[in-house]
């Protein structure tokens, strides 16, 4: 049986969407930010960089869109754990905002730098600069701290209660304790790159789609 048809739906969308969204807006940002000279580049470049914040945005909106849908579905199986995906999403989505804040502080203080070049300072802004990428940097990598806190949650309880199938479920769990691992090694400054992001990306990929086209199954 399926339950909750129209609410799967939206919910599969809005993960496709925040995941779509995501890449493509950080892409923007990163071709930008990965330059050696970023801060003489993102000012220049300011309308890529606004197209990618603007996308990050939605991004963040549809993170909080997809715990506010699933909070009655995940309510009816276990109000604790429902309460705490809710909690980790809203935090995880207030943190992504802070990393959007870094890069606006960024594209100021590289209009500044464009603006006063040569007339003395230039170690002020690059100091300024690195605070700020820092700062992005922590505030998006404690953003999938919580997510994945979270999401092992969420995952754990589709699993036992059987709303998708059990496989990928596990999927799922294995997943986010993968990126658990990326980001609190990432904030002791170990990089894997983007290798354990791969688990969480398949789920990410399958878990909506499957909603859309068969729903959450009916287990009671």
């Amino acid at each position: 049986m399926i339950a909750n048809r129209g609410t799967a739906r939206i919910i599969g969308a809005l993960f496709l969407i925040s995941t779509a969204a995501y890449m493509i807006g950080n892409g923007q940002i990163n071709a930008v930010l990965s330059h050696p000279e970023y801060l003489a580049r993102l000012y220049p470049d300011r309308m890529k960089v606004h197209i990618g914040l603007f996308l990050e945005l939605i991004n963040a909106a549809a993170v909080v869109g997809i715990a506010i849908y699933l909070f009655p579905v995940l309510k009816k199986q276990n109000e604790s754990i429902s309460l705490g995906y809710l909690c980790s999403r809203i935090i995880e989505s207030a943190l992504l905002i802070g990393s959007i804040i870094c890069t606006l502080i960024l594209l100021t203080l590289s209009e500044k730098y464009v603006a006063g070049f040569g007339n003395g300072g230039e170690g002020y802004f690059l100091t300024l600069g690195t605070l700020a990428m820092r700062g992005q940097y922590m505030t998006f990598e404690l953003a999938m701290l919580v997510l994945s806190l979270g999401s092992i949650m969420f995952c754990y309880l589709l699993f036992r209660t059987r709303l998708v199938p059990r496989t990928m479920s596990l999927l799922g769990i294995v997943g986010y304790m993968a990126l658990l691992a990326s980001s609190c090694l990432s904030i002791i400054g170990i990089d894997f790159g983007y290798i354990l992001y791969i688990p969480g990306g398949i789920f990410e990929l399958i878990f909506p789609i499957w909603l859309i086209v068969k729903g959450f199954s009916t287990t009671k």
